[in-house]
């Protein structure tokens, strides 16, 4: 009867084993630690495990102590030949040994290198970066190509991965102006704090404002016909802009706008200058394009 307990015993600590540190080490860096109640220096150590497996479990930590009287056959699978030894488990196999650390710093440095190099904690975070980043790549080319359902279906996917980024809950308002769907953009741009600096925000902003002002031409042939017949006619090369942007053409009515202030900067308190630096943020300004335009405007300016 005494062996069957100890048989019994021996299979609820291994099923413990496996739960507490093979299982548990598939997502998180388990410190295994080895020792004995009759070991002092274990004894010493104890503290100290605790509270550097409580200072990084945020970063996917965690301590098992395994008495290697009470779990001899775990003990023989590792080899122990003495206590304390100290492993660090991940993913069910050992990635170093930390028993030559006994004091804090000495863990947490063993521990710093050790996270650096595995998908845990701090270090899967920024994988997830990682991961992440050329999907903002692909979804702001789509924007710049004027894709934008596919822009707002990649930067809506993202959304629900990373919240928190202004950058891509600036790109799916931005996509919703592209596609006309200016009260949406504006609903989400409402959610942005007004402080955030993310160049994305400072672009979608001045879009939003831009389309608010920008009103559609139906007749826009019509419109640059009345405009070139009468070239000094300020405000309908301003109304020709504004149709010329709400179509997308931002070539055409930076043209107007650079024309306009060429023949007078001060028209209407500079509001062709004003809606040209407009066009300028929503298009970004390190766009060879707007950099190029930017010339054009100085030019102008200063000659």
């Amino acid at each position: 009867m005494a062996s069957l307990s100890t048989a019994a015993g021996e299979r609820a600590s291994i099923e413990a084993f496996r739960r507490d540190v093979l299982d548990a080490s598939m997502d998180a860096l388990v410190i295994l630690q080895f020792t004995a109640e009759w070991c002092g220096p274990c004894k010493a150590l104890n503290p100290i495990l605790d509270k550097v497996a409580a200072d990084y479990a945020d970063k996917g930590v965690r301590r098992v102590a395994v008495d290697v009287d009470k779990n001899q056959t775990i003990a023989a699978q590792f080899r122990i030949q003495s206590v304390p030894t100290i492993y660090a488990i991940f993913q069910g196999q050992p990635v170093a040994d930390l028993t030559p650390a006994r004091t804090e710093p000495q863990l947490k440095q063993y521990l710093d290198q050790i996270l650096a190099q595995l998908p845990i904690g701090a270090g899967a975070e920024a994988a997830g970066a990682a991961d992440i980043e050329p999907l903002i790549e692909a979804a702001q080319a789509a924007l710049a190509e004027g894709a934008y359902e596919e822009a707002h279906r990649i930067f809506t996917a993202l959304a629900a991965e990373v919240p928190e980024r202004m950058d891509v809950v600036a790109g799916i308002a931005r996509a919703l102006i592209g596609l006309g769907r200016i009260e949406e953009a504006q609903g989400v741009m409402a959610g942005v704090p007004e402080d955030a600096k993310d160049a994305g925000v400072a672009q979608a902003r001045a879009s939003l404002a831009l389309a608010k002002e920008a009103t559609p031409v139906d007749d826009l042939d019509g419109l640059r016909a009345r405009s070139a017949a009468a070239p000094d006619d300020l405000a309908l090369r301003y109304e020709l802009a504004g149709g010329l942007m709400a179509r997308g053409d931002h070539d055409a009515a930076a043209d107007e706008l650079l024309e306009s202030i060429r023949i007078d900067r001060t028209w209407n308190e500079g509001a062709a200058r004003d809606r040209l630096l407009k066009l300028f943020e929503a298009v970004g300004l390190e766009d060879p394009w707007v950099m190029a335009t930017r010339r054009k405007l100085s030019t102008i300016l200063f000659s």
